[in-house]
């Protein structure tokens, strides 16, 4: 790209490690600011403050709280964090070739937090991810979901404040024709992989 794209990631920021709030606001100015709900801001102004997006808007119209860290960002554009809804970083496993469906196998038992795939995929401006066991498999197994932010086990990079880690998540499941299989314990077809999944 002509210019650098500067994410409006948490972690891309460094400003949100679990354990250390961020004492003072941030303001970063001039950048060109694509809130996507709304057309591109040009030499915008952004307030962020506590981890959060506390104000958005043109030069002049953003109020900036005094003692706020001042950061030019001139010639830089800034964009939301991706959310990837299809991830297998962090090196997860799920079911194996022994059933077409394990719906207790959990990536939650497989994700290696440490693996450089989950850096790269900060690195990208994804900051929020599904993680979700191969395909192949009528059912794989569950999910997990996690926010890509510093932290070194899956309870703090999990994504649900509200409920423990080993329940935020889904069910991966591939319909149609990429868990069929000629023989053995895969369904041979489509009607057979409906029926199994109902069963």
């Amino acid at each position: 790209m002509r210019t650098a794209l500067l994410l409006l990631s948490l972690a891309g920021l460094c400003l949100c490690a679990p354990a250390q709030a961020q004492d003072r606001p941030h303001v970063f100015r001039n950048a060109t600011l694509y809130p996507i709900s709304e057309e591109p801001i040009e030499q915008g102004v952004m307030v962020v403050e506590g981890g959060t997006i506390q104000a958005v808007g043109p030069a002049g119209s953003v109020d900036v709280p005094a003692g706020a860290v001042e950061h030019d960002v001139a010639g830089k554009e800034i964009m939301p964090g991706l959310v990837d809804t299809h991830s297998h970083i962090g090196e997860v496993g799920g079911g194996d070739g022994s059933a077409a469906m394990h719906p207790d196998a959990r990536t939650i038992d497989a994700i290696n937090v440490r693996h450089p795939s989950l850096n790269r995929a900060r690195a990208g401006g994804i900051t929020t991810v599904q993680l979700i066991s191969g395909s192949g498999h009528l059912m794989s197994g569950q999910t997990t979901y996690l926010k890509l932010r510093e932290g070194g086990t899956v309870s703090e990079l999990s994504a649900c404040e509200e409920k423990p880690v080993e329940d935020c998540g889904g069910m991966k499941m591939a319909n149609g024709t990429n868990p069929q299989r000629a023989s053995g314990a895969f369904p041979g077809t489509r009607a057979r992989a409906a029926a199994m999944a109902r069963e």
